[in-house]
């Protein structure tokens, strides 16, 4: 039996081969440089530094905001469910390689079969019994022409693109932890401002409510301040039921309650993240995971490709076994009663429209894949390019709103003294506050829109899967 099987086994081994089409990377649809150049970095980078090999505790280097993304990280749902696609994945490649490895198995019987009479050669009815123990292959497919081993490489490529998706999973879930992070410190400091500014209203009110009554003001006045009060108040109702919601939104991506000490109670208490250069567009975007993730998409569909391709050429199966057979217990392991068999099986093909109809499914299955590969570049390129174009202006706006604040408050300053010196109406008085408040709320919102740049920019070129 030996001398049957190695040649089998000689050819499974040394005449394999594959039909697959050779993969070559497509050129990417994007331009080679990012529009506009890329925008000057206003605190330390390293040179050459990829933003994706930057771990996210290197990059958010504020302390608070590293332990809650650290429990998102490991209370997450969204996450947990992701990497669970992962291994699910992994074990279902372990099966398609399985399939390039010969099955062996065991098995025992025992029949006992009465024969009639008219069927013996005594002519008298008598009793049967076997014994049967064998080990063998059953049904293992010699991979010739690569159908199983690109199979295989299909699942191999489907198990490298979940990997890519739990990545990009995670960069989604610490990005957004960051988002709604700064925003809650954003929200709360514009509670703060609205509670300021509501004592300010207050204390303007009461003064101009004791001059009324005395006749150094007038109804008018006195009307305008109840305006502004009441102003203040509606901001205040607004921004407490914001900062709930934030809180909510919060807990929900940690996926747990997250401690009080944690949370920033002001934008201006978050060390802001570090800056880096975004390097060239086809350095970056192939470091995203969801275009790694595309690209391992289209590499399985070529795999799929070769595989279908094989179904047209004849597949050999062999089928084999050793045992021993008696019709005694007792002798079923003596001498003699050794058994064998070896059963080749060759199926060729003439003519199935399935198999075209498969061969031809897989073609347009790659040709998603590529398109579905190019369109995630592009998307990526333009992520980036906006995320770049916002930072461009963002230090001259923040700049410019600061300057704002700064004469806001002058302002409000001098008609303060003109109004109570009674050279100004209430209503310069009452413009300046109107002025200074939208200033200081314009402040906090163009803080929030630089740190939530960085995060987004660090996002779009791949950071936070480490």
């Amino acid at each position: 039996m030996r001398r049957i099987v190695l040649p089998f086994l000689f050819v499974a081994l040394l005449g394999g081969c594959s039909l697959a089409p050779t993969y070559t990377r497509p050129e990417a649809p994007v331009p080679a440089a990012w529009p506009g150049g890329v925008p000057p970095v206003h605190e330390a980078a390293k040179p050459g530094e990829v933003p994706a090999d930057v771990p996210w505790k290197d990059f958010f280097v504020d302390g608070k905001l590293q332990k809650v993304i650290g429990l998102a990280l490991s209370n997450n749902r969204d996450l947990r469910v992701a990497a669970l696609n992962v291994e699910r994945t992994q074990a279902l490649y372990r099966i398609q390689r399985a399939e390039l490895l010969p099955s062996v198995n065991a098995g025992a019987t025992f029949s006992k079969e009465r024969v009639p009479g008219i069927l013996s050669q005594s002519g008298q009815p008598k009793t049967t019994e076997l014994y049967n123990v064998n080990v063998g292959v059953s049904q293992w497919e010699i991979d010739l022409f690569g159908r199983l081993r690109n199979l295989k490489d299909a699942a191999l490529e489907q198990y490298l693109a979940t990997e890519q998706a739990r990545a990009g999973a995670q960069i989604a879930l610490v990005a957004e932890v960051a988002n709604v992070y700064l925003a809650l410190a954003a929200d709360r400091e514009n509670l703060r401002l609205a509670q300021s500014t509501l004592e300010t209203q207050q204390a303007t009110y009461e003064m101009i409510r004791r001059r009324a009554e005395v006749g150094a003001s007038s109804d008018l006045d006195l009307r305008q301040a109840q305006t502004r009060l009441d102003a203040a108040r509606v901001d205040i109702a607004r921004y407490t039921s914001q900062v709930a919601l934030d809180e909510n939104a919060l807990t929900l991506l940690v996926g747990s309650p997250v401690p009080a000490e944690l949370l920033a109670d002001a934008l201006s208490e978050v060390t802001a993240p570090r800056d880096f250069t975004p390097g060239l567009p086809s350095e970056a975007l192939q470091r995203r995971p969801d275009i790694a993730a595309a690209e391992h998409q289209l590499r399985a569909a070529h795999a799929n490709i070769g595989a279908a391709r094989a179904a047209f050429f004849p597949r050999i199966t062999l089928t084999t076994s050793i045992g021993t057979t008696s019709d005694q217990l007792s002798g079923l392991f003596t001498s003699g009663s050794e058994t064998w068999s070896f059963v080749p099986r060759i199926v060729v093909p003439i003519f199935d429209a399935r198999t075209w109809a498969a061969y031809d499914v897989t073609k347009v299955d790659r040709e998603i894949a590529l398109a579905q590969y190019e369109k995630a570049i592009q998307t990526g390129f333009r992520e980036v390019a906006d995320t770049l174009a916002q930072r461009a202006t963002l230090w001259d706006q923040l700049e410019a709103q600061q300057s704002l604040v700064e004469a806001s408050e002058v302002s409000y300053r001098l008609s303060d003294a003109r109004y109570t010196r009674g050279i100004d109406s209430y209503l310069r008085v009452l413009d300046a506050q109107r002025s200074l408040y939208s200033a200081q709320q314009g402040l906090i919102a163009v803080r929030l829109a630089r740190l939530t740049n960085l995060v987004t920019l660090y996002r779009v070129l791949g950071g936070g899967a480490l």
